[in-house]
């Protein structure tokens, strides 16, 4: 029987609607029959938030404070907050208001029939503008395009994780991280629920599109090699279709004499021939990236396989391996 949750809140610069987001949260987890313990994480908010949340802290022994000393980032908020988890569960969400408290008893009830990782998905984009829509279905259009087939298009970090994926998640060691990617890369049984992404109680969202496009770029990078491969690929094809067309030019040209009447002269020659070199260098390139790729995944220091000790039997538990550090 589960009988504590982590609930893991990062925030930056939310001093006008936190208060309220607090109060509405934990009317919620009030009403649950789970003991709980509430993470907040201050990610170098430079306006009075922290204030608020020490406040808070104080009037609340449920609840613990980490405090960044500049903004590093929700992603390395979020992982600070998880790795500072004990509960059975952990589930984090923004503190914006725009993900409802009101949906927590659904992932809970996912998680007591045996999910082990609950992820909130919006279920429509009404709330935001042409560009944002277009560049998120074009996002995860690519995502699945090099490889990722686990990843749901409107999928968030509102997400409630197992201990078990809690435990394999704070192992991971890599510095630019995707969270809600690598929890998908780790696998275990998952389920998705839907719901309709709300207003801000106030401020203005702290993810630009200078960083979401960074959000983005570090995805591909982090989670895929096929840009590698897709370089390489066109490579090849412009080295073969340079190859065949200087081929055709030298026998059409100084064997056959010309009987097209093509008339190419040594300018379309030389640009074929450079062409062709050209094919070469970005197949070489993609050979070397490919090896650097081997290297930045030995860097990242990932665990070789996970095991799903759920599932699994009769295993020592002291091969059990700890948590790395970042």
């Amino acid at each position: 029987m589960f009988k504590k949750i982590s609930f893991v809140i990062p925030v930056y610069n939310e001093e006008k609607g936190i208060t309220h987001f607090l109060d509405r949260l934990t009317k919620v987890i009030n009403t649950l029959d789970y003991d709980y313990e509430l993470i907040l994480i201050n990610d170098g908010s430079k306006d009075k938030t922290l204030e608020i949340l020490q406040e808070y802290v104080k009037n609340h022994d449920k609840t613990k404070l980490i405090s960044f000393s500049r903004n590093f980032g929700k992603e390395m908020a979020l992982t600070a907050g998880l790795r500072e988890a004990s509960g059975d569960a952990a589930f984090s969400m923004d503190s914006d208001g725009q993900q409802p408290p009101e949906k927590i008893p659904d992932f809970i009830k996912a998680w007591e029939d045996g999910y082990e990782i609950i992820t909130g998905v919006r279920d429509h984009y009404t709330k935001h503008g042409l560009i944002a829509k277009l560049g998120s279905k074009l996002f995860y259009k690519l995502i699945r395009m090099m490889g990722n087939k686990t990843t749901v298009p409107g999928s968030t970090d509102f997400r409630l994780l197992d201990r078990v994926v809690l435990d394999e998640f704070n192992r991971l060691s890599e510095h630019n991280r995707i969270t809600r990617g690598l929890i998908d890369w780790l696998g275990f049984k998952t389920k998705n629920i839907y719901y309709t992404y709300g207003e801000r109680f106030a401020g203005k969202p702290s993810y630009n599109t200078k960083k979401l496009f960074h959000l983005a770029l570090d995805s591909f990078v982090s989670m895929s090699t096929t840009p590698l491969l897709m370089f390489g690929y066109l490579g090849f094809f412009i080295t073969i279709g340079s190859f065949i067309l200087g081929m055709f030019c030298i026998i059409n040209q100084y064997i056959l004499d010309d009987p097209l009447h093509l008339y190419w002269n040594g300018s379309v020659q030389m640009a074929i021939f450079i062409t062709f070199l050209v094919g070469l260098l970005m197949i070489s390139q993609s050979v070397i990236a490919l090896y650097i790729s081997h290297i930045h995944a030995e860097v990242q220091g990932r665990p070789l396989y996970i095991i799903d000790r759920k599932n699994s039997r009769n295993l020592d538990t002291s091969t059990s391996v700890k948590p790395n550090k970042i």
